[in-house]
This record gives C-alpha cells, structure tokens and sequence, in this order.
C-alpha cells in the first residue's frame, strides 16, 4: 500500500512539472502586475496610458529613429505561454517603441513577436492609402519566435502479418502532413 502512495506521489509531481514547463513565459515577458491586459480588444477600448500590457504578432514595419525604434505590428492574440497563435486571424495594428537601436535585420518584417510594456496613447500613421488611429506602447521586454516545420507521418496497416520480404510493410499506407510550431 504505501509502495502505491509513493508511486502516485512522484507521478504527480512528474506532471506537474511537466505542464508547468509547457506554459512558461519567457522571463522578458514576465510581469507581477495583476491587472496586466492581454487583450487587443480591451487594450484598444482605451485603457488609461501606463498600464502594463502584454501582446504579440507579426511584424509589419521596422523604422529606427534617433533614439528609439518604431515598430508597427499585425496583432494576433497569444497562447498562454505568451507565443503568438498562427492559427487565429489578426485582430488589428499596433506601434511599439523600443528604447535606442535595433537592427533590422533581427526585428525584420514577417517575424513573430511578443512585446510587454506600457500604454502610451494613440497615433495616426498609414497603411498603404488608409490612414487610420492605432494604439502605443513603450516596450519594456520583447521575445522573438520562429516558425518550425514539424513532419508528421501516420501509418496504416496490419502489424498482425508476418513479414515475407525486405520491406515487410509495403502494402501499407502511409499518410503524412506538415505542421507549423512556434517556437
């Protein structure tokens, strides 16, 4: 009876400490505010300038001024591990500054971001001919993702037959797909 306690006792903390390692935030995401808003929507209803946000999406332009960097970005909600969900449609733009230089090259167009930092009011800039009102923020922390391709090859068949050539299988069927991860 107690060899079965102790066995439950480390199953559960194996899971624990498994789920606990798939919903992690990376540390520049992190914050203690317990009000942080997580949502494109409530963000854009107008909530006071300072408050802490956390949001991410595709980035659309990078413009390097004097003493900061200007980023505008495609919002997509995030997961709860603070990664952007490729599977959901963008639900509008934001402007996010970050204090002094940042390459390009790394914060190029078409990458995942993730972006934590304070409520900074309004400004009105264009996309293509439409000119339009979009929420700021100061950028306190920031986490770029990758997109990776992941194979995912299902077989079919009997595992029942014995095995009469060198492909033991052959006539049965093998189905495969590509699946995006962020990571």
């Amino acid at each position: 009876m107690r060899f079965f306690l102790s066995l439950k006792c480390c199953f559960l903390i194996v899971v624990t400490v498994l789920l606990s390692a798939c919903a992690t935030i990376p540390p520049e995401l992190t914050s203690s505010d317990t009000s942080l808003v997580t949502s494109y929507k409530v963000w854009k209803t107008g909530i006071s300038d300072g408050r802490e946000i956390r949001l991410g999406g595709v980035i659309a332009t990078v413009e390097n001024l004097k003493d900061k960097t200007r980023l505008e970005i495609v919002n997509v909600p995030l997961t709860g591990s603070g990664k952007p969900d490729i599977n959901v449609e963008p639900e509008g733009r934001f402007i996010a500054y970050i204090k002094g230089f940042m390459d390009p090259v790394t914060l190029s167009k078409g990458r995942l971001i993730s972006v934590l930092g304070q409520t900074a009011g309004t400004e009105v800039a264009r996309v293509g001919q439409y000119q339009g009102t979009f929420p700021v923020m100061n950028v306190t922390g920031f986490h770029l993702w990758r997109i990776e391709n992941q194979v995912i090859i299902n077989h079919f068949g009997s595992y029942l037959r014995p095995c009469r050539t060198l492909s033991c299988h052959e006539d049965d069927l093998e189905r495969g797909r590509v699946i995006q991860v962020v990571k």
